[in-house]
């Protein structure tokens, strides 16, 4: 094998393992994964560096809230004041949520998931998904398959990811973020002739997304409950599923 594939092979294996990591998904057979998307509960080591000086307090999950949705610079922001007070409702309820955490991991479990579904891989989907939007996105899926159909999608960057809308209804929490996201898509038929998009033309798609979690669970995961295109006209890279 030449040895920039053998490169290209060690690169791609150790960028699952990192996604697989991040995202907290779990087979049943491995060990429990941390959360990127609440805080991490670690023990009190004064070997351990601090980002914060002796006499500074710690800043509050509910401070660090409202400091994003103060402050809306760089990719991530909190859209308007209903979906920051929703956010303080979840973090009222989930003494272990963390805003920050929360949207480290959206934006890589957006990219994983997309990238997953052009591949076929319904087992990282399933994994990622609540069984409506699973179901969609299989049934996609086996379309394409039957078509003798195959997709390539990189998403090369996430420009923004915006909290649009939190809640918590009974024991589950729901934050709705707006990706935008740059990405080169490319649909092929059995042929190998391209049937839609461009494998050198990177375009702009907008999704929202719902994530979901039960606050009391002990599985870590935050799942896509609902995936929608925002504007008509964006590319319908994925297929859309509403909330049940």
């Amino acid at each position: 094998m030449p040895a920039d594939l053998i490169v290209y092979a060690l690169v791609a294996a150790g960028l699952v393992f990192w996604l697989r990591s991040i995202l907290g998904t779990r087979h049943g057979d491995e060990r429990e994964r941390p959360n990127p998307y609440v805080q991490t509960e670690q023990a009190a080591d004064p070997t351990t560096d601090s980002p914060y000086l002796a006499d500074e307090k710690p800043i509050t999950p509910e401070e660090r809230i409202m400091e994003l949705a103060e402050n809306k610079t760089g990719s991530l922001s909190v859209e308007n004041k209903t979906a920051e007070n929703g956010l303080l409702d979840i973090s009222k309820v989930d003494k272990k949520f963390d805003i920050s955490h929360f949207l480290t991991g959206a934006p890589d479990a957006f990219a994983y998931i997309v990238e997953a579904f052009a591949q076929g891989d319904k087992e990282t989907l399933k994994n990622l998904l609540t069984e409506g939007v699973y179901k969609a996105f299989e049934g996609a899926i086996d379309e394409r398959e039957k078509r003798g159909e195959t997709a390539i999608t990189e998403i090369h960057a996430i420009k923004k990811a915006e909290v649009i809308e939190a809640r918590q209804e009974g024991k589950t929490a729901f934050i709705t973020l707006r990706f935008t996201a740059d990405e080169t898509s490319v649909v092929k038929d059995s042929d190998g002739e391209i049937l839609e998009g461009h494998p050198d033309k990177v375009t702009q798609m907008r999704d929202v997304w719902t994530f979901g979690r039960e606050v009391n669970s002990k599985d870590p995961r935050w799942l896509v409950y609902e995936t929608r295109d925002d504007l008509e006209d964006d590319n319908t890279t994925i297929p859309n599923k509403e909330m049940d």
